[in-house]
């Protein structure tokens, strides 16, 4: 039977013609970035190995806190490696600096076991507790002994190296001081911290570097339990973190008041904690 060629269908056949679009479709150019990006971190990670402490730091500090607020140099505030922030971890590092700076004095030898280092939220504190016998300062007296002296001066040769301010406390125990009159726990603890500035300042810290001296008599003891143990009697010496902000929102200041200055209206006088009296040494003969 013959087939009406009118009836039968179309038929078309479509040949593209397969192209190379932009050589390769561009996939060669996303490649030849990635290579290209590869070895300038390797220049940079090359540049770093070979720059200095300061440098390294400074970029540190950048990639830690691109925005610029931070405190670190390089981070886009103003200043220079003066303004250093030394953060925990650095305290970290400053405590095993000291600790070994203290294991090589041959002279501190029996009073490694008396030095406490602690990084807390103000800094890295720093105590030097008493024996019975009087280890760092003459019984009953603000003059340190010849151990003393050496650990005075062995942490002030490191620690003048730092930009940090410094705070040293003078405390003692809960015993009365007697043999003097006129002069308390409140002078000898004041005398202590005192003496433990002027000996650190002629051998090694910048004249500037303590921020405060405070005696704080038997307020503040370190074994409440036993407020006439010997480690209360202590010289605290308080490396501060630099550059800290100041509080945005500060707490409004209370006056607490006296009965006699409620009814005459006035304010409480300051706690004598923040007075460095300049008392005379007290005999060698009295306590600690």
């Amino acid at each position: 039977m013959a087939t009406n060629p009118a009836s039968a269908p179309l038929i078309i056949i479509v040949r593209k013609k397969k192209r190379h679009g932009g050589h390769h479709g561009g996939a060669w150019k996303v490649a030849y970035a990635d290579f290209v990006t590869a070895m300038m971190s390797l220049f940079i990670v090359l540049w770093l190995l070979n720059s200095s402490q300061e440098v390294r730091k400074a970029i540190g500090g950048y990639f830690q806190d691109p925005t610029g607020k931070g405190r670190q140099i390089g981070s886009g505030m103003a200043g220079s490696g003066d303004a250093l922030q030394v953060s925990k971890s650095d305290m970290g590092q400053i405590k095993e600096k000291l600790q070994q700076a203290v294991k090589q004095a041959v002279a501190l030898e029996k009073s490694r076991d008396h030095v406490q280092m602690t990084v807390t939220g103000e800094g890295l504190r720093i105590e030097m507790l008493e024996t019975s016998a009087g280890l760092f300062f003459q019984s009953g007296s603000g003059e340190p002994t010849e151990t003393g002296r050496e650990l005075l001066a062995t942490l002030a040769a490191e620690l003048g190296k730092l930009p940090n301010r410094l705070m040293i406390e003078g405390h003692t125990d809960s015993t009365p001081y007697k043999g003097v009159a006129n002069y308390s726990n409140w002078e000898l603890s004041a005398d202590r911290a005192n003496a433990a500035r002027r000996l650190m300042e002629e051998t090694g810290l910048r004249s500037d570097q303590v921020q405060q001296v405070r005696g704080y008599a038997d307020q503040d003891l370190r074994t409440p339990k036993t407020p006439g143990d010997a480690s209360n009697r202590r010289i605290s010496i308080i490396v501060k973190y630099d550059m800290l902000p100041p509080d945005p929102d500060p707490p409004a200041a209370k006056t607490i008041q006296t009965e006699p200055n409620r009814k005459a209206g006035l304010p409480r006088p300051p706690s004598p904690t923040s007075q460095q009296p300049a008392s005379p040494l007290a005999a060698p003969n009295a306590r600690s």
